[in-house]
């Protein structure tokens, strides 16, 4: 099956929308989802998004040319958080935009501003640069309270239908699809389609509860199977990027392994949990808090750690700067720590090159040289080094979890590597082979470690 992304457009909106909070959830099957649909679909909106294409080539195109140049076009759904005119969408839908047009169910085109993104959830926020007096909106709903089973409602324009509101039920919680770091996704078989991106997902009580943003199909249609982002998860980051701009997540410093079904035994537990600490990064609040080789972190922050996402995300949701309990087990005894929590963002998406060396291979997000003489005096290496060295990593891809400038990769899937040609064509066969992460060895300055890495 293929993971696509939902790209098309949105429902609408128009007058009020104010679902009263005390509103019992619907539990049995609804005569009717009329009133609720008539209620949420003034807050939902179309999201149209323009990316101009050059009339000719370089600076040889006219003027002329170039103001009619035509548009790659992008549709796309949203919806209302606040009635000052702040749009919530995919950042799928809007990336690389030059125009952002927003329109609501009457009809009304506005145009928007990207306010801020967050490309790891894959959630953006828009403004209206001339919004109306009022406008209807709805808010953020308790997507932990929702249930395998209960009822569920999607608004959305796909295939640039407006409008078209969808309904079916939740058919699992916390599905892991590889789209990166924070997935806990909302599975649905309410229909799902091109278009629907960025469109709520609402419950019985017109709160969304997440939103929709990919589906698994082989033939770009719904076959009943779509993903949402957890409004738990998207209500933080939304509030982040409305406050600072941008996010501001929690850092612990450590590689985490999952906790295997034989140490699980050995332990004495009845199912693998936790998080078994592969590597603590120096420097790194992990190792001011005195967290050791092979811990096992049970929870953090007081939140339960069943497994690695369940760290990442307890880790990412903590203010920076805050000073945690953590738990962990360590040669078959519990020990608590403190931890204060550093910023994610400056120091892991923050080591990337601004100016990258010229040259180098590029795959899996990351550019790959030898170690010549301009790469070690420029990274500071060893003179005798020997391995891929490391030059750049895309901040938006999964490598740069993992990996920064001046790391040298020695291994990759048990495989000796001295060569960036043959780093790069493993790392794209196993991405095109969807093989899942590849072990790497990497080398850090004095540290040696493993880590997973996603092509």
């Amino acid at each position: 099956m293929a993971l696509k992304l939902l790209m098309s457009a949105a429902a609408a909106a128009s007058l009020i929308i104010a679902v009263p909070a005390s509103a019992a959830p619907q539990r049995g099957t609804p005569d009717s989802f009329a009133d609720l649909a008539e209620q949420l679909a003034p807050a939902v909106v179309n999201i149209s998004s323009a990316q101009k294409v050059p009339g000719g080539k370089g600076e040889t195109a006219s003027p002329l040319q170039k103001k009619f140049a035509p548009q790659a076009v992008s549709l796309g759904s949203g919806f209302i958080v606040d009635p000052k005119g702040i749009v919530v969408t995919n950042n799928h839908v809007i990336d690389n935009a030059d125009q952002v047009t927003v329109t609501m169910s009457d009809g009304r085109e506005f145009k928007a501003a990207i306010r801020a993104v967050d490309r790891e959830t894959d959630i953006a926020v828009l403004e209206l640069e001339t919004p109306p007096a009022k406008l209807p909106y709805v808010n953020f709903g308790d997507s932990n309270t929702a249930r395998v089973g209960d009822w569920v409602m999607a608004i959305g324009n796909p295939f640039g239908l407006g409008g078209t509101v969808t309904v079916g039920i939740i058919s699992a919680r916390n599905r892991d699809i590889d789209a990166g770091n924070f997935d806990d996704f909302i599975q649905t078989d309410a229909a799902i389609n091109r278009g629907n991106s960025g469109g709520p997902l609402f419950d019985m009580t017109g709160k969304v509860i997440g939103i929709n943003t990919a589906i698994y199909s082989q033939t770009g249609g719904s076959v009943g199977v779509g993903f949402a982002v957890p409004a738990d998860l998207a209500s933080v980051v939304v509030d982040q990027l409305l406050a600072h701009g941008e996010t501001r997540r929690g850092w612990l410093g450590v590689s985490i392994d999952e906790m295997t079904p034989k140490l699980a035994t050995e332990l004495g537990f009845e199912r693998p949990r936790g998080a078994v600490v592969s590597v603590v990064r120096p420097n790194s609040p992990a190792l001011s808090a005195g967290v050791k080789p092979n811990d096992i972190i049970l929870d953090f922050n007081k939140r339960p750690v069943n497994s690695v996402r369940d760290l990442t995300r307890a880790v990412a949701d903590t203010p920076v700067g805050s000073t945690v309990p953590m738990t962990v087990l360590r040669e078959g005894k519990r020990v608590i720590l403190r931890v204060t929590v550093d910023r994610r963002e400056t120091r892991v998406l923050a080591n990337t090159l601004t100016s990258p060396l010229p040259g180098g291979l590029k795959a899996s997000g990351l550019t790959l040289e030898r170690p010549t003489r301009d790469v070690i005096e420029a990274f500071g290496l060893a003179p005798d080094v020997e391995g891929v060295v490391v030059t750049a990593v895309d901040p938006d891809s999964q490598a740069s979890i993992v990996l920064q400038p001046g790391d040298i990769i020695l291994e990759i899937g048990w495989e000796r590597m001295t060569r960036p040609e043959a780093a790069a064509t493993k790392l794209d066969k196993l991405r095109n082979l969807n093989s899942g992460p590849v072990q790497i060895y990497v080398q850090r300055g004095e540290l040696l470690f493993y880590e997973s890495l996603r092509p």
